[in-house]
C-alpha cells in the first residue's frame, strides 16, 4: 500500500468536498496507518500550518459526519508545497522521496497533459501511481495524445482514470442484481427489454461553476463519462471474474458495439438545450446565458440526450437513452429498465397492463420494481410496487476510489482504450452540434426539460 498521496490542485473544490472527506472515511474505517501522509500542492502562497488549518475548515464543513479524531488524524500528517505544475522543478520538489507516491491531478482537464509532462521530467519513484479526473481529454485526439504521454510515464495498471459513479453502491448493485439472480439474467436481453433509460436530472443549476462548465457542457460533463460507464454495466456480458482485466474487457466490448452515428442519426436521435430563467422551489434562477462567467456565444448546453443502439446479439432492438439536465423541476437520478409487455392478457378486453419497470435509484440509492397485479375486484389489474432501500456503504464513493488507488486495485478505474472508445461514440454528436445541425432548444428552469420529457 502506498503511504503518500500528493494532490496537485489541493486547495480546489474537489479536494475540499470529496478528497479530504474520503480520506477521513478511510481513517475512520482503519484503512490508513500512522505512516500515511498527504501532501497538498498548489500555486497559492502558504505553508503547511496554513494548509492544515484550511483542511480542518473544509473537513468541518464537508466531512462533519466523520468523527473529529479521524478528521484531525488526516490533517495532522499533512504538508503543503507551493507548486506550479508547469515547472518540472516545482513538481520534483512536491513528489520528492525514494518511496512510491500516488499523484492525484485535481486540476482542470486542460492542464493534464502539461502536468504529466512535468512529472515525466521530474521523474516518479518506481511503483508510483497517477490519478486523473474526468473528462479524460477534450475529444478523441486529445485522449489518444494523453494516453501516449501516460504510457511513457507509468504502466497502464498504475493509471487511475477515476469515475466516482463506479464506486456508488447502487451502480455496483447493477451487476449484482443482474448476475447473481436467476430470475433476471435469463431475461436480460432485447427479447424482454424494450428500453433502458440512464438519467441524471438535477435541480442544481450552475452554482458558480461557469469557469469549468461553460467550456464543457452536459454532453462532455455527464454523458461521455458517467452515463456511458453506467451503460457498460447494464449491457456488458457476464465477465469470467471480477478481475480488473476481465471486467474492463467486457466494458470495452459494450462501447465497441455502440452503432456509430451518421449525421442523420444525430439530428434524429439527439437533443440539446439550455435553461432560461425560472423558479425552483423558492429559488429564482437566472437564465444560463445570464449566469456570471458564462459566454452566451459558446452556446453551451445544460441538457443533453442521446439514443444509442448496440450492434450485439444480446441487445439488437433495445433502445438505450442517456440523458442529463441541470435546473430541472425534480431530481431524477436512476437507471430505468423497461420490459416489453406480455404477448397476451387473459382478462377483459378493456384492461391494459403497464410494462414492468425496474429502477435502480442512484441518489438516493434505492431499488424499485413496478409490476402489475390484481386489485380488489376479481380479475381486475392494478399496479404493484416493490421497493428496497440500499444499506449505507462502509465508504463513500471517493473513499472507495482513494482506497483502490493506494492499494493498487484498478478494477473500478477506466482503461485507456475504454476512454478512447467513449470519445469515438460521441465524436459525431459533438461535430454536428458544433455546426448547429441540432437546434439548441430552451427550457424554463424548474420545468421538465425541453419538449415532452419522459416520466
Amino acid at each position: 500500500m502506498i503511504d503518500r498521496l500528493v494532490v496537485f490542485g489541493a486547495t480546489g473544490d474537489l479536494s475540499a468536498r470529496y478528497l479530504l472527506p474520503g480520506l477521513a472515511a478511510l481513517q475512520e474505517a482503519g484503512h490508513l496507518d500512522s505512516r500515511f501522509q498527504l501532501v497538498g500542492a498548489d500555486r497559492g502562497e502558504g505553508d503547511s500550518a496554513w494548509f492544515r488549518g484550511w483542511a480542518d475548515e473544509q473537513l468541518d464543513r464537508h466531512g462533519a459526519d466523520h468523527p473529529a479524531d479521524a478528521r484531525r488524524a488526516v490533517t495532522a500528517r499533512t504538508e503543503y508545497r507551493r507548486t506550479d505544475v508547469t515547472d518540472p522543478a516545482d513538481v520534483a520538489s512536491a513528489i520528492a522521496g525514494p518511496e512510491p507516491v500516488a499523484v492525484y491531478l485535481a486540476l482542470p482537464p486542460a492542464l493534464f497533459a502539461t502536468a504529466v509532462k512535468s512529472l515525466h521530467r521530474a521523474g516518479l519513484p518506481p511503483g508510483s501511481r497517477i490519478v486523473l479526473e474526468k473528462p479524460f481529454g477534450e475529444d478523441l485526439d486529445t485522449a489518444v495524445e494523453l494516453n501516449l504521454l501516460l504510457a511513457d510515464l507509468v504502466p497502464e495498471q498504475a493509471v487511475f482514470r477515476v469515475d466516482h459513479f463506479l464506486a456508488m453502491t447502487t451502480v455496483q448493485n447493477l451487476l449484482g442484481s443482474r448476475l447473481a439472480n436467476r430470475v433476471l439474467e435469463p431475461i436480460w436481453n432485447s427479447t424482454h427489454i424494450a428500453e433502458v433509460e440512464i438519467v441524471w436530472d438535477e435541480t442544481l443549476a450552475l452554482e458558480g461553476r461557469a469557469g469549468y462548465y461553460d467550456g464543457v457542457g452536459a454532453l462532455k460533463d455527464m454523458l461521455q463519462n458517467h452515463l456511458l460507464q453506467l451503460l457498460c454495466l447494464v449491457a456488458m456480458e457476464p465477465p469470467v471474474s471480477f478481475d480488473e482485466r476481465d471486467l474492463r474487457n467486457r466494458k470495452v466490448d459494450v462501447l465497441r458495439s455502440v452503432r456509430s452515428f451518421t449525421q442523420e442519426d444525430v439530428v434524429r436521435r439527439t437533443r440539446r438545450a439550455r435553461y432560461s430563467s425560472g423558479r425552483i422551489d423558492a429559488r429564482e434562477i437566472p437564465s444560463y446565458s445570464g449566469e456570471d462567467g458564462v459566454d452566451p456565444a459558446r452556446r453551451t448546453e445544460t441538457f443533453a440526450e442521446v439514443e444509442l443502439e448496440l450492434d450485439s446479439w444480446r441487445w439488437a432492438g433495445t433502445v438505450f437513452r442517456l440523458r442529463s439536465g441541470k435546473a430541472l423541476g425534480a431530481d431524477r437520478k436512476e437507471v430505468a429498465v423497461r420490459f416489453r409487455p406480455v404477448p397476451h392478457l387473459p382478462f377483459s378486453d378493456d384492461q391494459e397492463a403497464l410494462p414492468n419497470l425496474l429502477r435502480f435509484g442512484l441518489e438516493p440509492e434505492t431499488l424499485t420494481l413496478h409490476l402489475t397485479g390484481t386489485g380488489s375486484h376479481t380479475h381486475a389489474l392494478a399496479p404493484l410496487t416493490l421497493a428496497a432501500l440500499m444499506e449505507p456503504p462502509e465508504l463513500p464513493a471517493y473513499g472507495r476510489l482513494l482506497l483502490d488507488v493506494l492499494t493498487g486495485n484498478p478494477t473500478l478505474s477506466i482503461r485507456g482504450d475504454e476512454a478512447e472508445e467513449a470519445w469515438r461514440i460521441l465524436a459525431p454528436v459533438m461535430s454536428a452540434w458544433s455546426q448547429d445541425l441540432v437546434p439548441l432548444q430552451e427550457y424554463p428552469a424548474g420545468s421538465d426539460g425541453p419538449g415532452a420529457a419522459r416520466p
